[in-house]
């Protein structure tokens, strides 16, 4: 839920700030172009005011002084372009110049300096130039009339490169991103406080849910905290968690009592089969197959006690030597493997694990019986113990028959053997009960192929203890 509600969340956010940070990079731009308009409209206002003072009178007519203030004018530009690097001109009504800065500068036949130069002639400022941005080289172009006795006599122009402008809008817009990425980062981190706050009932649910389903019952999750519908959520989820208990403890209890009652009469009608074979011949083969079948009832009935037991007991989790212990079982089972012609080998270094040594015992036992019940005279059961970060497996391996896919997903049910096994002595209970021994310790068991052929068994047990 937390890789769907994140990014919705990411996504919002930075589309509000791209809300914010597009008109305000824009507002940026125009701000900075139209400070240097506004210089610009000052400049040429400047311009205008001395050139209004120019007169073209007709020859001996004032000479000197019309001589002084057109040089002087012509000073002014020359100045103002070595400053800043602006051209500027002042042209009469005809296109002539008047005075102009650099030398060369001249209204062309057609553009933004002629189209201004006309709106000029019209007795009024040239409209603002369109916006620049920082990635064109556009020029701007700014003229104001020149007015003598009411009529337009010339046109000061000047024409600004851009590049400074534009470097100054692009660093606004840098630190206008910059503030952006550092209010995005800001607004990721929120995001995921906010959603690992949003989420946590669930994951406490989840949690618990995992925790019932690995075989901790008791587990149940605190319906205090939260928005209402994740607390009738959890007040309906440890609701149906104690039905479940309630209904497994009546299941295990049926089991035992039903084992334990007919525990009895099974031994006296078994006692009486043997009375009544002292009055047949010892080889009858009715009272032999009525002896196997008593028997295998028998280890049934034993075989269903313990499973209830041990899904109702708790574990005794000790820090136990792996190796030492798995080294005692492959011992104890040496001889029947060497009766059966199969070679038991072991390979258990010191490995230290926490486990119920009873429980570790009785699991590896129904794990390498089945190894070598199912091993072919001739071949061999590997016992291997190592430690793997923070767990201690025992990997047992047969070369046996295997078992195929669909087998695989079964093993280890109650009651489920395949039916090529059928003829084998078993209840078919004897992983179940290790699974459920070792799933109340935090241990684990695993099955999976052993090439070319046979079985794989990988028994894991928890390196870190229960108080840690």
């Amino acid at each position: 839920m937390r890789t769907r509600l994140l990014p919705l969340l990411i996504v919002l956010m930075a589309a509000v700030l791209l809300a914010l940070g597009v008109p305000l990079a824009l507002s940026v731009a125009a701000a900075q172009q139209q400070k240097v308009v506004v210089d610009r409209i000052d400049d040429t206002a400047r311009f205008a005011a001395l050139a209004q003072f120019v007169t073209d009178a007709p020859t001996g007519s004032r000479p000197t002084t019309k001589d002084e203030r057109r040089e002087t004018l012509i000073r002014e530009l020359a100045s103002y372009y070595g400053v800043y690097g602006i051209r500027a001109g002042v042209f009469y009504r005809t296109g002539s110049s008047m005075a102009i800065a650099p030398d060369g500068f001249a209204l062309p036949g057609t553009g933004e300096v002629r189209d201004a130069f006309q709106e000029a002639l019209l007795s009024r400022r040239s409209h603002d130039p369109p916006q620049v941005w920082p990635w064109q080289r556009n020029r701007l172009v700014v003229a104001s009339p020149v007015i003598r006795d009411g009529d337009v006599v010339a046109v000061v122009v000047t024409d600004s490169p851009t590049g400074p402008m534009r470097s100054r809008t692009l660093r606004g817009w840098l630190t206008i991103a910059a503030g952006e990425t550092g209010a995005m980062l800001l607004a990721v981190g929120a995001a995921l406080r906010l959603t690992g706050w949003v989420l946590l009932p669930v994951r406490v649910l989840d949690a618990t849910t995992h925790d019932i389903a690995t075989g901790r019952l008791k587990s149940r999750v605190a319906a205090a905290g939260g928005p209402p519908e994740l607390r009738r959520l959890a007040r309906s989820f440890n609701e149906m968690a104690d039905n479940v208990e309630d209904v497994l403890e009546q299941q295990r209890a049926f089991v035992a009592d039903a084992s334990h009652q007919l525990r009895n009469p099974l031994s006296a009608l078994l006692l009486r089969i043997e009375l009544l074979a002292l009055e047949l011949p010892e080889d009858n083969a009715e009272i032999a197959s009525v002896r196997t079948e008593g028997k295998r009832l028998t280890q049934v009935l034993d075989d269903l006690l313990d499973l209830a037991l041990a899904e109702h007991a708790e574990a005794d989790l000790r820090l136990t030597d792996i190796g030492a212990l798995t080294a005692e079982r492959v011992a104890a089972w040496s001889p029947t493997a060497c009766a059966k012609g199969v070679r038991l080998v072991g390979s258990c270094p010191p490995v230290t694990a926490w486990a119920d040594p009873v429980t570790l015992s009785s699991a590896l036992d129904a794990v390498i019986d089945n190894a070598v019940k199912f091993t072919p005279e001739g071949e061999s059961v590997e016992v291997t113990v190592a430690a793997d970060g923070g767990s201690s497996t025992v990997v047992v391996t047969d070369r046996g028959p295997g078992l195929t896919d669909e087998e695989l997903a079964r093993v280890g049910d109650r009651f489920w053997r395949s039916n090529r096994h059928q003829n084998i002595k078993g209840s078919g209970l004897g992983l179940s009960i290790s699974g459920v021994l070792l799933a109340a310790g935090g241990g684990s068991i695993a099955y999976a192929r052993h090439e070319p052929h046979g079985l794989r068994v990988t028994v894991t047990v928890p390196r870190v203890g229960p108080t840690a």
